[in-house]
């Protein structure tokens, strides 16, 4: 019976390690793409974005904020839950952004059409980074933020004005930022070799 225990562990362990490395790779590759699709937002917003020493205040949102500092000391398990509760409210959030820069940006297909991989991307990370959290026994626990509500919440916050919407999605598409890449990082503690 143990060995039959040892060959069962023995054969999942590679199967694992190819999906710890396939997610790590796909959030590596989302961090290029957040960094492109800040750019292009940005380009797309007219000034003061943009200009030299610009830096948008950083108005509140319901729902999701940026890794805290504390987040490098946790243990990877328990990072690796709070990427995940992240990346499932992200794509509702960029939902919200494509459709208000739909009506502030109607010329702009491309930032539309980048906002709306970026929704599908990482609604595609998030699920990857569940199925690792799961075969590694830590599976997500607690209560996630309702993406609708967070999305309904975006929304009537950007109806006070075109700068402060301008502002959110600009919010918006750097948390998407910051989220993937600390997801890469996280991920990259589990790479075998110790690829960060």
């Amino acid at each position: 019976m143990e060995d039959h225990q040892t060959d069962s562990t023995i054969s999942f362990l590679p199967h694992l390690e190819a999906k710890i490395r396939q997610t790590h790779n796909l959030a590596r590759l989302l961090t290029k793409y957040a960094e492109q699709l800040l750019e292009e937002y940005v380009q797309q917003q007219g000034e003061p974005f943009g200009l030299p020493g610009f830096t948008p205040p950083r108005l509140p949102l319901a729902g999701l904020s940026g890794p805290a500092p504390s987040h490098a000391g946790l243990p990877v398990s328990e990072r690796l839950r709070q990427d995940a509760a992240a990346l499932s409210v992200l794509p509702a959030l960029l939902d919200a952004v494509r459709r208000r820069q739909a009506e502030l940006n109607p010329r702009a297909p491309r930032l539309l059409r980048s906002l709306e991989d970026a929704a599908r991307q990482v609604r595609a990370l998030g699920a990857a980074v569940e199925t690792v959290l799961a075969a590694l026994g830590a599976a997500a626990r607690g209560p996630r933020p309702e993406p609708v509500t967070v999305a309904t919440l975006f929304t009537a916050n950007s109806t006070a004005g075109i700068f402060s919407a301008k502002v959110l999605g600009f919010h918006v598409c750097g948390l998407y930022g910051e989220w993937v890449s600390r997801t890469e990082g996280d991920l990259g503690q589990l790479v075998p070799g110790g690829v960060a």
